[in-house]
């Protein structure tokens, strides 16, 4: 029996016996809290992934020098108080009486190892550029460091917002592999067990540094098919579910078990073209046609509900930097055809295109409705729908195979930085953009500028060039930006935040 066929059937199980016999609420405080993501965490290492779901599991591990509120404020966490002491030098000062979840005291130490830790080529982590402006972090005592730019760097408290502290003495002790299974952290949750692709259970930490948490266990378990997570939230197994389907919103609201919660949403959901030599997608006139023969507005009215609006980048109206000048390529498959012909392409031609299944809203049904667009000006498409972690795999190794490949993307930093310098800066590309050295070093400098501007006027309008050369380039096939859709149990207290982080030290029960 398959996994998806498995959850449908234990969440029709459920919801007869409750049906049939009622269902008793005992003590609430021993309960635990069920959260459905539709993948599973791949590591519990806060520092060799960039994944919002294992993002949501090992924050409950782990705490950041700084949090980063619900309303984009930065408030004090493992650090007490950060400020920039001259262009190049931040002083970070430390929290004191925080231990690790074995005893061991939190230390300056321990985040000097963190950063070293990220920034070691030999480590390979995905995080790496996002730290790559620390040149040095010195260690003036236990609890007071500095954190050493080669140049301004003004985003660096919201990069610390980010960075997760690991224990130095343990990751020593026990290797980086065995860490990604078995961590410990200062955080609210510690863990207990990890049956991989099933659930990862985490008990309270009684000696948490802000008091331990109000509900005494949490289970994040991977429920693939939205149908079945719905199920279970609606038979009262699951508290939390992501990516509710727009076509049971209706259902889950008139179930009296749950309700859903819309929020407006950092993430876009997008395909990246793979634009190497000899391949059709390093001609732009192709890669623009690709985008004209997809109907984003039909994709959005009859598969998300209307839950969404087309994207004119690869910022959401969220973040710094957005270019509100910047509009969709919209609509015209006669043109495409057009572009397509002039291209050398006049009767099509095949390629590859991999999408991810049950990680983001309606995904499969997304990349479906592209490729029947996409066949539907004469080209044919293979579409592979790999598991989750092997697509993670994929993408994170740079080894992707296929021409074209769907991906979500959520800026937790709210700041252009955040995306544009990760993937369109040549020293630094995550993903695959190159159109030419020449456009290639335009872009460079204009993200350069504005990542050591301290003028914030500057920094924007300067994203904004960037923006504008990098749309005319049609790196992409631009989708949506979508409202995250929740269903949350009746007897839960925990609010969803915009950039996805699924934060439950706060949840309480009803």
């Amino acid at each position: 029996m398959t996994k998806k066929k498995r959850w449908r059937l234990i969440a029709c199980c459920m919801i007869a016996v409750l049906a049939l016999v009622g269902c008793s609420s005992g003590d609430k405080s021993e309960q635990p809290l069920i959260v459905a993501q539709g993948v599973d965490a791949t590591m519990l290492d806060p520092n060799m992934h960039s994944e919002t779901t294992t993002a949501n599991v090992e924050r409950q591990i782990f705490d950041p020098l700084i949090e980063n509120a619900a309303d984009s404020q930065f408030e004090p966490a493992l650090a007490t108080r950060w400020e920039a002491i001259s262009d190049t030098v931040w002083e970070v000062e430390l929290r004191t009486g925080v231990q690790f979840h074995d005893g061991v005291e939190f230390t300056a130490d321990d985040v000097k190892y963190t950063i070293e830790r990220i920034l070691d080529p030999s480590k390979n982590s995905p995080q790496a550029p996002n730290y790559n402006s620390i040149v040095r972090v010195e260690v003036k005592n236990d609890h007071l460091l500095h954190i050493h730019t080669e140049e301004p760097y003004p985003v660096l408290p919201a990069r610390l917002a980010n960075l997760r502290i690991v224990p130095k003495h343990y990751v020593e002790q026990v290797g980086d592999e065995r860490f990604k299974r078995e961590p410990i952290g200062t955080g609210p949750y510690k863990l207990v067990k990890w049956d991989k692709d099933e659930q990862v259970v985490l008990k309270a930490n009684e000696n948490y540094w802000r008091g331990e948490p109000e509900i005494k266990e949490v289970i994040f378990k991977a429920i693939p098919e939205a149908a079945s997570r719905v199920m279970a939230l609606q038979a009262g197994q699951v508290d939390i579910a992501v990516n509710i389907p727009p076509h049971q919103v209706e259902q889950v609201n008139k179930s009296g078990k749950a309700a859903i919660v819309a929020v407006p949403s950092t993430r876009f959901l997008l395909a990246q073209f793979m634009m190497h030599e000899g391949s059709p997608f390093a001609d732009q006139r192709v890669r623009l046609a690709v985008n004209l023969a997809v109907d984003v507005e039909s994709i959005i009215d009859n598969l998300l509900g209307g839950n969404a609006t087309p994207m004119t980048q690869t910022l959401s109206d969220l973040d710094f930097g957005h270019n509100p000048n910047l509009k969709a390529y919209g609509y015209d498959p006669e043109r495409a055809k057009e572009l397509l012909a002039e291209a050398g392409y006049a009767d099509g031609f095949r390629f590859t295109m991999l999408a991810p299944t049950g990680r983001y809203m309606m995904d499969k049904e997304v990349a479906e409705a592209v490729k029947s667009q996409l066949e539907a000006v004469g080209l044919q498409v293979d579409l592979k729908l790999p598991e989750w972690g092997v697509y993670v795999d994929q993408i994170m190794r740079k080894q992707i195979e296929a021409d074209m490949w769907l991906i979500g993307w959520g800026n937790s930093l709210l700041d252009a930085e955040g995306t544009l310098y990760t993937w369109f800066h040549s020293g630094q590309r995550f993903f695959h953009y190159d159109v030419g050295q020449a456009r290639n070093r335009e872009v460079d400098a204009l993200l350069d500028k504005a990542r050591t501007s301290l003028d914030a006027s500057v920094r924007e309008q300067t994203y904004h060039q960037a923006l504008a050369l990098i749309h005319a380039d049609v790196p992409w096939l631009l989708l949506f930006q979508q409202k995250d859709l929740y269903g949350v149990s009746n007897r839960v207290d925990w609010t969803p935040r915009s950039d996805e982080a699924i934060i439950l030290y706060n949840a309480k029960w009803k």
